[in-house]
């Protein structure tokens, strides 16, 4: 069986962990797999949302530490990885590599259909920072959570950086980093990490609702625009930037298939049939904003500097 596994139903897509025997833990090919069915879920034009999940009782428990203190060395040395992670870097023993968790964050970024994370267990490390890029999270009264790398004398990865103090606030954000501990669902939903707690038994039912109400009521190509916009907003110096690309993206929709079924149907009271689709009929609002590219070039100079 997958370590990842993608399904897809009626125009919702469900991504599950699945090595729930290790609940959940990360490894190489999960990296690889989480990657490939955001790649999927993407080109497949029938997948109208996406829900992240974990088998079994835990969400994810962080990165697979089952080599011990060694886990690290082999993860950075490991013939596993990735094609184009790792770099031969001067004054170093080791390859340097991407890290991965951060990978794989970066894809859910920059998703093209909107991701909800239902974590049905424990997310401890990548498994909590894992969740940051995704849009609305839900979690299991039974989950429980852990930005833990101090405790491990590591530090943040997986762009939580970026992300947690832009999700909780910054205090609430240096407070869980840096203390390391694992705090339960009720917390996470007070500091705003997670919209709202279920039992058990009811997560999965919640999130598809949640990915129903977006599937059915939604143009996708309207909430693909929607989702990267705010994303991509917490980047912009000046409101400016804002103004610009909705200008953009407003003159662009506002004359195409997608809003005169819209319209029409919202007149003759029925549910509309959107017939844009985000394969073919996605507009690049974002041409003056490119994504950077991740550069090697910057291991090297610290080495140089050093």
């Amino acid at each position: 069986m997958s370590v990842v596994q993608l399904d897809v139903n009626e125009g919702i897509a469900t991504i599950t962990l699945n090595r729930p025997e290790l609940l959940n833990a990360f490894t190489d090919e999960m990296e690889v797999g989480l990657v490939e069915a955001f790649d999927r879920t993407d080109a497949d034009d029938d997948v109208r949302a996406v829900i992240l999940t974990g088998a079994g009782r835990g969400f994810c428990a962080g990165m697979d530490v089952s080599d011990g203190d060694a886990a690290f060395v082999n993860w950075r040395t490991s013939g596993t990885a990735p094609e184009g992670t790792t770099y031969e870097v001067p004054g170093e023993s080791m390859p340097m590599r991407r890290d991965g968790g951060g990978r794989v964050v970066l894809r859910i970024y920059s998703s093209l259909k909107p991701v909800i994370a239902a974590v049905n267990g424990p997310a401890t490390g990548v498994g909590a920072t894992m969740l940051l890029p995704c849009d609305v999270r839900l979690a299991s009264e039974d989950a429980r959570f852990g930005f833990v790398f101090n405790r491990r004398g590591v530090v943040p990865e997986s762009c939580s950086s970026w992300f947690l103090p832009r999700v909780v606030g910054m205090q609430t954000a240096l407070e869980w980093v840096l203390t390391g501990r694992v705090f339960p669902a009720t917390e996470a939903l007070e500091q705003k990490l997670v919209r709202t707690l279920h039992a058990p038994g009811g997560l999965l039912d919640a999130a598809r609702a949640l990915a129903r109400e977006i599937a059915d009521n939604t143009a996708p190509v309207s909430a693909s625009l929607a989702r990267r916009m705010l994303w991509r907003m917490q980047e912009a110096a000046h409101p400016m930037t804002a103004h610009q690309v909705e200008t953009l993206a407003i003159n662009l929709r506002g004359v195409s298939a997608d809003l005169q079924e819209g319209f029409t149907a919202f007149l003759e009271k029925r549910s509309p049939v959107f017939p844009d689709r985000v394969g073919t009929d996605l507009p690049d609002i974002f041409r003056s904003m490119p994504e950077p590219a991740f550069d090697p070039a910057v291991l090297k100079e610290y080495h140089r500097e050093a």
